[in-house]
């Protein structure tokens, strides 16, 4: 017998209830978080040189600089006549005294011409840095030349760094010489060589084992308050037409590390422009939970052809106080990354520097938004 129409239609009306309330009652399902991006820009810039007051890593003394090669290569009536009795200091004389090439000839652009005694050079065995060979004894790899080791400041094995060995003994280049914070001023001060840095796909900025890591360039002025420090949370525009390189990278408890990248940066100093490229380049950085500050260190192989055209184009060996031919031989000979394929000399510098960045919006072509907080 078939089913009362009405008592069909009241059993469907039940089930369709019960229906609705099951599907009511189910969870419902949560979109995933947003990923976050987080912006700075680099405030400060400046080599790791584990320098002491007393010099005790220079036992031998703090290099010799053109001027001194120049005067003493010279009779005391002409060193009487060049320097006006006394009276011209070394920062007068110091066109002249790079012009000591046998023919006249700038030895800072020609420094295989004069052969000088070599370069001293840091003796201690302690230097901030990060082992980039792999190795515990600096023996020659695929990627470097044998090397001497340095312990890390903060204990690690076998770092390098090598340099802070090459330049930590020249008064210009060390922590309270003119060269490193002539060019930390100048690049605040007139907005040159400034680096952006873009973390993205953040979920948590505390713990993350995968973000990216991109650098950039800006075209705006750099903006500072009243004192000179830089102002935070302001947005850049990238220029979209250099740089740009990205790094995987991770946090964890709060510091963000990055894998190995061969990337170009954006660098001036001391009326130079130029750029850093090091290869095998490694961020370590320790970021507030709010992503307001990072503060940390950077790591590579500077490439020695770059390094060398900005050291010969600052024109400033004699305030460096550093002889160029016995730097160009020095600095070749203790380049301890990637050798060449023909001649297996080795071209780049393992380096460190530290860096300090504040939070800034980094702003990218058609996009209005590029970073959330």
């Amino acid at each position: 017998m078939g089913l009362n129409p009405r008592v069909y239609l009241a059993v469907a009306a039940v089930a369709g209830l019960i229906g609705a309330t099951v599907i009511a009652a189910s969870p419902a399902k949560t979109a995933p978080a947003a990923k976050k991006s987080y912006g700075f820009v680099v405030s400060s810039l400046f080599t790791a040189m584990n320098d002491s007051k007393y010099m005790d890593e220079c036992p031998e003394g703090l290099t010799e600089s053109n001027d001194e090669r120049w005067l003493r290569n010279m009779t005391p009536e002409q060193r009487e006549k060049v320097t006006a009795g006394g009276k011209r200091t070394h920062v007068d004389r110091r066109l002249a005294a790079a012009l000591r090439g046998p023919n006249g000839e700038d030895v800072c652009w020609n420094p295989e011409l004069v052969k000088d005694p070599p370069m001293r050079t840091v003796q201690s065995g302690t230097s901030f840095g990060m082992n980039l060979d792999g190795t515990t004894d600096g023996k020659a790899t695929a990627k470097s030349c044998a090397h001497q080791k340095f312990v890390g400041v903060d204990g690690t094995p076998a770092v390098d760094n090598q340099l802070f060995r090459l330049m930590g003994c020249t008064k210009g280049w060390r922590s309270d010489g003119y060269i490193e914070n002539s060019a930390q001023t100048e690049r605040l001060d007139i907005s040159q060589g400034i680096i952006l840095v873009e973390v993205t796909d953040v979920d948590d900025t505390r713990n993350d084992d995968d973000v990216k890591v991109s650098f950039y360039r800006p075209t705006d002025k750099l903006l500072k308050d009243g004192t000179g420090a830089v102002l935070t949370y302001v947005s850049y525009q990238i220029d979209p037409t250099r740089y740009g390189d990205t790094a995987k990278g991770r946090i964890k408890d709060g510091v963000l590390t990055t894998d190995p990248i061969d990337v170009h940066l954006p660098f001036f100093g001391n009326v130079v422009i130029s750029e850093m490229y090091l290869k095998d380049m490694r961020l370590k950085l320790n970021m507030a939970a709010d992503g307001s500050s990072a503060k940390g260190q950077m790591f590579g192989y500077y490439d020695w052809e770059t390094w060398w055209d900005y050291t010969r184009k600052i024109g400033l060996a004699v305030i460096a106080r550093h002889s160029c031919p016995a730097l160009y031989e020095a600095s070749r000979r203790l380049a301890d990354g990637y050798p060449d394929p023909v001649t297996g000399e080795c071209t780049a510098l393992s380096s460190a520097f530290k860096v300090e960045m504040v939070p800034a919006f980094v702003v990218h072509p058609n996009i209005k938004t590029a970073q959330a907080h």
